[in-house]
């Protein structure tokens, strides 16, 4: 086993991996892949949204249920009324630039009302609610990629 193979870096995967850093921050991006010439690298940054995500359930909750439900919500994807993307993509918030959102922490839903739009190859995808109820968290921000399986929102 090479040295690289067991973690060490060169000078000009080094300046690779900044470049790919400083990019991530210029486009918002989350994460980047790449792979050249039998090298892959991937650099990933973890959001804000986390913190925010862990607040947002138990706002509304009041009185001996509260406990229960922090606890619950320290793992947002198993919240039994959460939806996870179907796909991967980018996930939009509202139908275009401007325009109001499709749904609001608080917002009543049915069985079928557009959640969110990802867009995944150029096409724009409907996210239907797969249940009726209250949007007691949103887990994403507008714009943001999102992975198939990743959590959306809670809907209780």
């Amino acid at each position: 086993m090479t040295a690289k193979d067991q973690g060490e870096t060169s000078g000009d995967e080094q300046r690779l991996i900044r470049q790919l850093a400083e990019l991530l921050n210029e486009t918002g991006l989350s994460e980047i892949e790449i792979e050249k010439s039998g090298l892959k690298v991937r650099v990933a940054r973890t959001l804000n949204v986390q913190s925010t995500i862990a607040a947002a359930p138990a706002v509304g909750v009041a009185g001996p249920a509260a406990a229960p439900a922090a606890a619950k919500s320290s793992d947002p994807a198993k919240h039994p009324g959460v939806v996870k993307s179907p796909m991967v993509g980018t996930a939009y918030r509202s139908p275009e630039p401007g325009a109001p959102t499709f749904v609001e922490v608080g917002s009543q839903v049915s069985q079928g009302d557009t959640l969110f739009i990802i867009e995944a190859m150029k096409t724009m995808n409907q996210i239907p609610s797969p249940r009726s109820g209250k949007v007691t968290a949103i887990l994403i921000e507008n714009g943001q990629p999102v992975e198939f399986g990743e959590p959306l929102v809670i809907i209780e």
